[in-house]
């Protein structure tokens, strides 16, 4: 017996039965129904190639009739063409792991419906009615949810979801071409699965409707005032056939065991309703099994194509349903924070839903930024890649010339306006630049990532989080140094290898140095006093440490201190300093990683130093791969925040470009690219010039990411342009000149040189170039005009005015038609060097192709370096130049395009870990980093 509150539909194949009248029911309804529906699902895939409707069952527990069910449900969606998911939770589960899993599901932009499958058999308690009201309605096909109820019962048919079997049995009435309205209608039964939603539905169907059951006192004698009868009450045969009116329509939808010894399992299957005796009074009836069961089944298959069609009609796949935020301009232009604080953004989860991305892969930061797991990477897989913008710049002044601000106009221009799908991938600021005279790289202006405060400080930890790993193995380096110094092999074998009741292991990492050493051991007992030496003395060079302490603040007093002046450290002192965090090898490998596996495998080959024979020490011999890996696994996940106008950004890594690579992360581009898909568009910025960032853009970040740019935007302004042709020095702080204030052509026109060079530069990647001329109010439109006409006949695909910082995206639309024109076009990508090449060759390939120099000189302690990374197995690493980005020389004060000069070269360093050699350009102290 089902009791009549979870009386559910029978199973079996459709077979409506006539009564005396000998009118039919066609037996095989149900089968026209999924003949219906496969037909509509082939003219989706043909008009929507690639698109299949979705369908996901939730089922907690094990029971055999829900398996029964579902099973059912899961053959008629595969013979429709509905790709059907079924998830099975244990009856452990708990009501929070269905709440998740709801929310997933609802995210989930492949699933157009999803039922949970009734009655939940967990062994903890669930409410039933919060597990389906937390089904979205849109995709609440089983109509269980209080919303799709509400509308039904008031009448909005058109715009719910109704429970599949009263819909089911609707169909059935309507088969027999018998007239609804008007009728007396019963309804045995009140459960919210048929009784109340078939009263309801009859009701809106313009018949008088009478709700009984069991209780009903007066039931024999409303039955037989019934011409229409549905019976779901869940008690055998308790409607009598002699109740019946004769000629009414019957439905009978319960469902019944009952004890029957003629049968091999002792028991048969009746319905409500009496058959044998009603059949003879009704004009038709369904019989049990093999009545309404199978029409059950073929509407829960209609309502998941249905919503796969308003889908269709809401969203075009592969377009983002996206909600803009509309900017209100205002002149004079307010300060940034004003601009930022006078927006509210759109909740963080909001925008992770808009552009794709399902709950269980975003984990909130509060209200306006969030982390993205990386599972969403796997899930997209097999997506298409979008295009792959990067925006550079000329040779900037001091006070840099807006690529920040181009690169979030861009995105603004193209998602808001041009209703593009679009990310921007953003580097974070330190908080070094951020409090010191540069200021935040939030953008500026009516184009910024907002909050710009979140965005410029603390974000989600990330640079933290690099400090402690950075300084941990800071730590390892000295305290490794201290115990070799002081303790016997065997005292440094047992603290590395201690004994737990008197058995010792090795760890894999442990294994891995052993390897390395040439010992093919696994037995702790079994190394010979020699091995055991090799093994736990790393021997560490103290003048060969380039490993350094870091923080994410502007101290100069740091900038050199003596450690170990403590009486525990019995007087071994040294010199050592603290750089940047952002300066850190670590932040380079977050930058580069392609996924935690690679990340914690770069994190282990980072060389902190050299032993006293020559060999490099990395942080895998130190033994705190791991620990290194437990501090950034959350860094890892790029962070997502947005724009003033609801654009998506990601906002992750940010290594300096003057001493490293200056890219945002690869794992951000990478999951961009998959989530705007292949008409979509990703916006990255490389730090400083072309021949700084974006020249490492392309070498280095990605040779490694394996993604290949389409168009490249390099932004110039009429100020550096006129500093370039011989104009006054631009000063941060200071009012500029009047040279930069009134028009003088001739001095643009001189300094144009720089933007033919760097125009030059990024064509000899075979990548087409876009110019924005990022135009501030003291430029004229003659200025303007000139360098978009020098820029053409550099070379440029297109030159454009841009006035984003005063107008949003709307001052960009322009640029970004250009962009969508250039990335139409052949990009024939290709490196400037072979990795293979001498280091020498490849420094000389990048002084002489990108900063026009005649050829370089290596002082003597960088041909020291060459010789020692070139022994060591480093030689084929990428090259990373570090030198000023206030010229395309080694000399800040050579402005233009400079020629014939020989490029300094006084030291060069490894990042291995980070996959990179950086070679110091110019004669003086390395730029400071703190």
């Amino acid at each position: 017996m089902i009791h009549e509150e979870m009386a559910y539909p029978p199973c079996g194949y459709l077979s409506l039965s006539p009564g005396p009248l000998k009118k039919c029911w066609s037996r095989g309804f149900s089968l026209q129904v999924r003949e219906r529906l496969k037909q509509q699902v082939v003219e989706m895939k043909e008009k929507f190639p690639g698109f299949r409707p979705g369908l996901a069952i939730l089922q907690v527990g094990n029971r055999d009739d829900s398996n029964l069910y579902i099973n059912m449900k899961l053959k008629a969606a595969a013979e429709i063409g509905i790709s059907a998911n079924h998830i099975k939770l244990p009856n452990t589960a708990t009501e929070a792991d269905v709440l998740q899993c709801i929310a997933s599901l609802n995210g989930d932009p492949a699933v157009h419906g999803f039922i949970v499958q009734l009655p939940l058999d967990s062994d903890k308690p669930i409410n039933t009615e919060k597990i389906t009201n937390a089904v979205a309605p849109e995709k609440d096909v089983d109509g269980l949810s209080s919303i799709n109820a509400g509308k039904l019962s008031r009448g909005d048919l058109g715009d719910c979801f109704i429970p599949c079997t009263p819909k089911g049995c609707m169909e059935l009435i309507r088969q027999t071409g018998i007239q609804v309205a008007g009728k007396r209608a019963v309804v045995v039964g009140r459960s919210k699965i048929v009784g109340a939603p078939m009263h309801d539905l009859l009701l809106w169907n313009h018949a008088t409707v009478t709700t009984c059951h069991s209780k009903t006192s007066t039931l024999a004698e409303e039955v037989g005032k019934a011409d229409i009868l549905v019976v779901a009450a869940g008690k055998a045969e308790m409607v009598k056939g002699e109740w019946i009116k004769p000629g009414a329509i019957v439905i009978d939808c319960g469902i019944n065991h009952v004890p029957d010894s003629t049968k091999a399992s002792g028991k048969r299957v009746v319905g409500d309703v009496a058959y044998s005796t009603a059949k003879e009074k009704a004009s038709y009836i369904t019989p049990v099994p093999g009545g309404v069961g199978p029409m059950t089944v073929a509407m829960l298959m209609q309502s998941t194509v249905e919503s796969a069609q308003r889908f269709l009609e809401k969203f075009q796949p592969g377009k983002w349903n996206i909600q803009y935020n509309q900017l209100t301009l205002k002149m004079p232009v307010p300060s940034d924070i004003e601009i930022s604080q006078s927006y509210i953004p759109k909740p963080i989860d909001q925008v992770a839903r808009e552009v794709g991305l399902l709950p269980d892969e975003v984990e909130l930061y509060g209200q306006t930024k969030a982390k993205v797991h990386l599972s969403a990477l796997k899930r997209l897989k097999n997506q298409p890649d979008g295009k792959y913008i990067v925006v550079t710049g000329i040779t900037p002044t001091p006070l840099g010339e807006g690529k920040s601000t181009t690169t979030v106009g861009l995105v603004q221009a193209l998602g808001a306006h041009l209703h593009q799908n679009v990310f921007a991938c953003v580097r974070q600021p330190s908080q070094g630049p951020t409090f010191g005279i540069k200021g935040g790289a939030a953008g500026g202006g009516y184009c910024q990532v907002i909050p710009m405060e979140e965005f410029n400080l603390h974000l989600t930890g990330d640079i933290h989080a690099i400090t402690a790993a950075n300084n941990l193995v800071a730590a390892a380096v000295d305290a490794r140094m201290f115990h070799e110094l002081t303790q016997t092999d065997q005292a440094l074998y047992n603290r590395l290898v201690p004994s737990d009741s008197g058995v010792r292991k090795f760890s894999d990492i442990q294994i891995r140095r052993l390897q390395k050493l040439g010992i093919n051991k696994t037995d702790p007992m079994a190394l010979t006093k020699e091995e055991v030496t090799l093994f736990v003395r790393l021997d560490i060079d103290p003048g060969t440490i380039t490993w350094q302490r870091v923080l994410d603040t502007n101290d100069r007093f740091l900038r050199k201190i003596t450690i170990g002046q403590s009486l525990t450290e019995k007087g071994f002192s040294r010199t050592a300093q603290f750089d940047i965090t952002v300066s850190s090898e670590i932040m380079a490998v977050l930058a580069l990683s392609d996924g935690l596996d690679d990340m914690k495998k770069r994190l282990g080959r980072m060389v902190v130093a050299s032993n006293k024979k020559g060999e490099p020490v990395t942080t895998d011999d130190l033994g705190v791969t791991g620990a290194l890996a437990v501090l950034m696994k959350d860094a890892i996940k790029p962070n997502l925040m947005q724009t003033l106008e609801g654009t998506p950004v990601f906002v992750h890594a940010g290594p300096f470009a003057n001493i490293a690579h200056g890219n945002s992360s690869v794992l951000a581009d990478k999951i961009a690219l998959k989530l705007v898909g292949k008409d979509g568009f990703v916006v990255t910025e490389a730090g400083f010039g072309a021949d700084i960032g974006m020249e490492k853009f392309f070498n280095i970040k990605c040779r490694y990411s394996g993604l290949r740019p389409h168009v490249v935007v390099l932004v110039a302004t009429v100020r550096a342009l006129k500093m370039h042709g011989g104009g006054p020095t631009v000063t941060a702080g200071v009012p500029l000149p009047k040279e930069y204030m009134e028009e003088d052509l001739q001095l643009l026109a001189k300094g144009c040189s720089n933007l033919n060079k760097q125009i030059q530069n990024a064509r000899m990647f075979g990548v087409p170039v876009v110019v924005a001329v990022n135009a501030f109010k003291t430029d004229t439109k003659a200025e303007t005009a000139l360098v978009v006409q020098q820029a053409k006949e550099a070379g440029a695909f297109d030159a454009v005015v841009c006035t984003h910082w005063a107008e949003g995206g709307k001052g960009a639309v322009a640029l970004a038609q250009a962009v969508q024109r250039a990335s139409q076009t052949p990009s024939n990508f290709r490196f400037l060097y072979d990795v293979k090449l001498p280091v020498i060759d490849k420094i000389r390939i990048i002084a002489q192709q990108i900063y026009g120099a005649r050829d370089i000189e290596l002082l003597p302690e960088a041909q020291e370096k060459v010789a020692l990374y070139t022994k060591q197995g480093f030689g084929n690493l990428p090259i990373c130049m570090a030198k000023t980005h206030l010229s395309l020389s080694h000399d800040p004060e050579q402005k233009g395009a400079p020629t014939g000069f020989i490029l300094p070269i006084r030291d060069i360093r490894a990042s291995v870990g980070a996959g990179f050699l950086y070679p110091l350009v110019g004669t003086h102290a390395r730029p400071s980093v703190l």
